[in-house]
């Protein structure tokens, strides 16, 4: 096998790996806002706020402490948390009605 087969060889199988990753990331993205819908339901049944600024403050520090401990940018990780935070709460505020 040549160099560059090998190489293309080896893109090939790393391109399979992340595609099964962003597979992966899009069930527990799923996942994940079907459970923060129930809580906005939740929360719109019982006249809760649909944000929770102290549970978000924690949420950030948690993940950007994983984020290190996992050689991932930490601020990546915020912004990440953030975009995804804004998504859920827009979801709570559109459970209220």
């Amino acid at each position: 096998m040549s160099r560059n087969e090998e190489a293309v060889s080896r893109l090939k199988h790393y391109r399979a790996s992340i595609d099964n990753l962003d597979a992966a990331l899009i069930h527990i993205l799923a996942e994940r806002f079907r459970i923060t819908k129930a809580v906005g339901v939740l929360k719109a049944d019982y006249d809760l706020p649909p944000a929770d600024p102290d549970r978000e403050k924690k949420q950030v520090e948690r993940l950007r402490s994983l984020a290190k401990e996992a050689d991932l940018d930490p601020d990546f990780a915020e912004k990440l948390l953030n975009f995804i935070i804004r998504e859920v709460i827009r979801h709570h505020e559109q459970a209220r009605g």
